[in-house]
């Protein structure tokens, strides 16, 4: 604001200025062009006529013979100053009488005109001075007036900036006191504070639901592990009442190993999802064919699904589909989806195996008609120990597909569930390897 005021003064000044300066230079230029054409009579009677008070003029005129005796003009003696160093005469007019408000400063130049004839012509800065002074008393009332808005400006914004983070200060105060369900008002102005209490409510959505999977995780955990923990101690109790016998001794130990093994699944798979999601994959990522591999798959578990009397298809394209992974960590990943279709399709269902390039990425499909997953359900599944069966008697942990989306997600791809009309379609899309691209 100072910086625009003083270029505005700046700017002004040098106007008024340069409007003096011309003003003088065409009023010499005229009064030398009627010395020219009437000579010296004709100078004075024009010198005369534009000197009366009548007219009003601030213009200053004297014409002297080679003494410095005045002939003519509205000054009464030549001015006993030595002209600058721009040509120009600055000095003090005499109070007259015929001039009001104080002392006047006036700007001049000279010339001698032929026959040592000297001529002055001048202008009263009076009126440019006023000017300039109207100017400075504008542009500083102005200044003050911008400059009171400005801090009544910068308080109220500022005052409303702090009234707005007082308010998430204390719906936050609230929130840290166990009022978990509070969220920060909107002003519905769509401002940056708004943007931010959306920001931080979703933020707070977002905890809420993970503290909820999280207490949901860990009431499944305890549920899954009782359950067995409970078997163990059951038949470990009863062999020690019954009689003793070896062959019972033998068949508690091998259930007990059976129930280890099903706890050391669970922990196995809570680690592995874990590490899918560090972003730290077990091995080395490796050039992989995603066809060959889905094969050797189908192959391992195509004695499974006839055993229960399902068919078990598998079909890839002709060429490889090469990816980069980590062979053991996918071939868990998959092998869930496998298990699934063949655990819930019926006997007489088909499970097809599918493998194909699509774009930059490689599409593997497990498909099955057995009775699938409802819609509002198949984003749910990939919790983990989320399951379908609120019972939780069938067979399972509730992590083969949360460990399934890990490993996929770690190695850039994406795994969704779609209908099959009947049953369901697990759609794994992983990228091409670049040199595959």
């Amino acid at each position: 604001m100072l910086a625009m005021l003083a270029l505005i003064y700046w700017q002004t000044v040098v106007y008024a200025t340069q409007q003096t300066d011309e003003t003088i230079d065409a009023e010499i230029t005229g009064l030398a062009e009627q010395y020219r054409q009437r000579g010296l009579a004709g100078l004075v009677a024009v010198i005369n006529e534009r000197s009366k008070p009548e007219r009003g003029s601030s213009m200053l005129y004297l014409l002297t013979d080679q003494r410095q005796n005045p002939l003519a003009g509205n000054l009464s003696r030549w001015p006993d100053l030595e002209v600058q160093a721009d040509g120009w005469m600055r000095f003090q007019l005499s109070d007259d009488g015929r001039r009001k408000g104080g002392p006047h400063i006036a700007q001049a130049t000279s010339f001698v005109l032929a026959g040592g004839v000297q001529l002055l012509v001048g202008r009263d800065l009076s009126e440019v001075t006023a000017f300039r002074n109207r100017i400075v008393a504008a542009l500083a009332s102005s200044g003050a007036l911008m400059l009171v808005l400005g801090l009544i400006g910068g308080i109220v914004l500022s005052r409303r900036a702090l009234a707005r983070i007082e308010t998430i200060n204390r719906t936050s105060d609230r929130i840290m006191a166990g009022e978990f369900g509070r969220r920060i008002p909107l002003k519905g102005s769509g401002d940056e504070f708004d943007r931010l209490a959306q920001n931080l409510n979703a933020m707070l959505d977002q905890i809420e639901r993970l503290m909820a999977g999280m207490r949901q995780v860990t009431d499944n955990i305890a549920h899954d592990l009782r359950s067995p923990l409970g078997r163990l101690r059951s038949r470990i109790e009863v062999a020690l009442i019954e009689p003793p016998s070896t062959e019972r001794y033998r068949e508690v130990l091998q259930q007990t190993i059976g129930e280890a093994d099903h706890l050391l699944a669970t922990f196995t798979a809570l680690l592995d999802i874990a590490e899918a999601e560090a972003g730290s994959p077990r091995g080395q990522m490796v050039p992989l064919d995603l066809a060959s591999f889905a094969r050797d798959l189908a192959d391992l578990y195509e004695p499974v699904a006839e055993e229960k009397g399902l068919r078990l298809t598998i079909e890839t394209g002709p060429g490889p589909i090469e990816i980069r992974g980590d062979r053991h960590m996918l071939s868990r990943a998959i092998a869930n989806l496998v298990e699934n279709a063949v655990k819930y399709t019926p006997a007489g269902g088909t499970i097809a195996v599918k493998v194909a390039g699509d774009g930059g990425m490689a599409r593997l499909t497990v498909a099955d008609d057995g009775p699938g997953i409802p819609a509002e359900e198949r984003e749910r599944v990939f919790d983990r120990f989320y399951r379908l069966e609120a019972s939780r008697t069938t067979e399972g942990n509730g992590l083969g597909l949360s460990l399934a989306r890990a490993v996929v997600r770690l190695h850039g791809g994406t795994i969704t569930l779609e209908d099959n009309g009947p049953g369901l379609v697990a759609v794994v899309s992983l990228p091409l390897a670049p040199e595959a691209g």
